[in-house]
């Protein structure tokens, strides 16, 4: 099923075909996001508005809407990116969104404890998508963007959405049982120097 997480009303039909299955989750994975790249002084409202649209309001919704069929016991985890400690130029729109959605898993951590949900946030750096590709196929991208990106990366390289998966599901699992509220940097190494 197609669900655009910046409308509520696709949120709210993704819910409903869950329920109509009778399906309960054991794992939530909010995997949302755009990337405008904006000088500062060039951003519009629309343009803002896109960004946290999906990036922040539909991650949060889409947390908020299937919570109630999440088991106690269950794993949230909500894909952010290294963007939100590293800054790009022109990226402040996608930075700062992805900073917010840190900042609630901070709080979802403290909230759902009770029912024994774990939050953690897997952040991601420059991994091999049509996302990335776009950012460097982008205007404002100088022509050395990718080698510039990768001399900033230890290992040298991009990552591969697979290693990403890797992690997700590592989160996922009991073998991750006592990991909770933290942000796992899945990045090359990237965002920790």
């Amino acid at each position: 099923m197609k669900c655009d997480i910046s409308k509520l009303t696709d949120l709210d039909n993704l819910v409903n075909r869950i329920v109509e299955k009778k399906c309960q989750l054991d794992i939530i994975v909010a995997n949302a996001g755009i990337s405008l790249l904006v000088p500062l002084q060039s951003i519009t409202e629309q343009q803002y508005q896109q960004t946290f649209d999906v990036n922040v309001k539909g991650t949060l919704f889409t947390i908020q809407k299937l919570l109630p069929l999440l088991n106690d016991g269950g794993s949230i985890i909500i894909i952010g990116s290294v963007s939100s400690q590293k800054a790009h130029p022109n990226a402040s729109l996608y930075s700062a969104s992805k900073a917010a959605i840190r900042a609630f898993a901070r709080c979802l951590t403290i909230q759902l404890k009770q029912r024994h949900i774990r939050v953690n946030v897997l952040s991601p750096g420059s991994i091999q998508t049509s996302m990335f590709t776009s950012i460097v196929q982008h205007q404002l991208s100088k022509d050395t963007f990718l080698e510039d990106i990768l001399s900033t990366i230890p290992l040298n390289r991009l990552g591969t959405p697979e290693e990403v998966a890797k992690v997700a599901v590592f989160l996922a699992s009991d073998e991750s049982c006592f990991i909770n509220g933290i942000e796992l940097f899945v990045d090359g190494g990237r965002g920790q120097i």
